[in-house]
């Protein structure tokens, strides 16, 4: 049997503009759209947004890890990550799991692949509030990275992957002076050890990242996985991006890369964080001189999943700038990885819906999600 809603006295951010109404749901789908009131449920002069859609969250982890040595149940642990993510107003995401370990990772490949299946079964066993996929963290200068993407095939949540390598002088740390005071400390060494695991980490990607990032990016493509690459910062970097075929340029780190990969038309990510702190924690490029510029496309909440809704609201503070914002967060990202079915307020685009209360310079308040017109926080 047919079910239908109305949501009435709402302002509704569409793709090009905001106007007042009332939407009508039926069977998890839009079919209508009209201004000015209608009889239904009364949102108050709430705004309603498109759910919102995030391609890179590194945010499992810590639920799956919550202390050093501890290991939660599975899924348990992915349930509590998606309660947040629901509730932070993410109606779609993919999950970030890595691939690719070293010898200081507290977490292995066995670990990461029980992860993926867990994921797979938690949507099989309608266990979730949000629609997830996953995304693999491909680190390539890793000698087990190869292994570890093959052993991830076969999951058919895997819609996205990224060639991604974070050793010194590479990428997000070229400057080694950033990369030290960014894991000297985290990893309390000394000048002499940290000095050996620099070398030792510029050994792994010279004999390692050239021939996986050949070795995955022909698997996406062979596989239909969307492909990004990760903190480019050059235009060497970016033209290799092109030949692999990646669509999605995830935090470049200075402003020619963004703009060269923006012009060559990938998607330009960068963190949700980066906006609502006003700058990268590693010192790199930000997001807001990147939109200044207009080569931002698309925000992902990186480690922090509320950040998100967050850092749209506050780049949209204005209501002539909000749809903007609010795309960078919900139809950029949808379209990115062809998920044409979602990420706006259209008819017969899915009812996935954000009730959201902003509040002048504070975070917005989320009041209520839909996904596919059921509520789910």
């Amino acid at each position: 049997m047919s079910h239908e809603t109305v949501l009435s006295n709402a302002r509704i951010v569409l793709s090009d503009r905001v106007v007042d109404g009332h939407l009508v749901l039926r069977d998890g789908l839009i079919t209508a759209i009209g201004e000015g009131p209608a009889t239904g449920e009364d949102m108050g002069g709430d705004t309603l947004v498109p759910g919102l859609v995030e391609l890179h969250t590194d945010h499992i982890e810590g639920h799956y890890l919550p202390r050093p040595k501890v290991r939660w149940n599975k899924l348990a642990a992915i349930q509590a990550h998606d309660a947040q993510i629901a509730s932070s107003g993410i109606t779609t995401v993919f999950d970030a799991l890595r691939v690719g370990m070293d010898e200081n990772a507290d977490i292995g490949a066995r670990d990461m692949r029980d992860m993926a299946d867990s994921i797979a079964r938690s949507v099989a066993e309608d266990r979730l509030r949000a629609d997830h996929f996953i995304h693999l963290r491909c680190e390539v200068s890793a000698a087990d990275v190869v292994e570890g993407f093959e052993a991830m095939m076969g999951n058919e949540l895997v819609k996205l992957a990224s060639l991604m390598d974070h050793a010194p002088g590479q990428r997000q740390f070229v400057d080694i002076e950033t990369y030290r005071a960014y894991y000297q400390g985290k990893m309390k060494l000394s000048d002499a050890e940290f000095d050996t695991f620099c070398r030792r980490r510029i050994e792994e990607s010279e004999a390692n990242a050239p021939a996986s990032r050949i070795h995955i990016a022909g698997r996406c493509r062979e596989e239909g996985i969307a492909l990004a690459s990760h903190d480019d910062a050059t235009l060497a970097h970016v033209a290799e991006a092109i030949s692999f075929g990646i669509a999605l340029a995830e935090f470049p780190t200075t402003m020619e890369a963004a703009r060269a990969s923006h012009e060559a038309g990938l998607k330009v990510l960068m963190g949700a964080p980066n906006v609502v702190r006003g700058g990268s924690h590693s010192g790199n490029i930000s997001a807001f001189d990147l939109g200044k510029a207009g080569v931002l496309d698309i925000l992902s909440s990186d480690y922090v999943p509320f950040s998100l809704i967050q850092a749209a609201f506050q780049l949209g503070a204005n209501e002539a700038d909000l749809p903007a914002a609010i795309r960078l967060v919900t139809k950029n990202p949808a379209d990115a990885v062809g998920l044409t079915d979602r990420g706006e307020i259209a008819v017969g685009k899915r009812a996935d819906l954000v009730r959201v209360r902003p509040v002048a310079s504070e975070a917005p308040v989320v009041r209520a999600v839909l996904r596919e017109g059921r509520r789910v926080a």
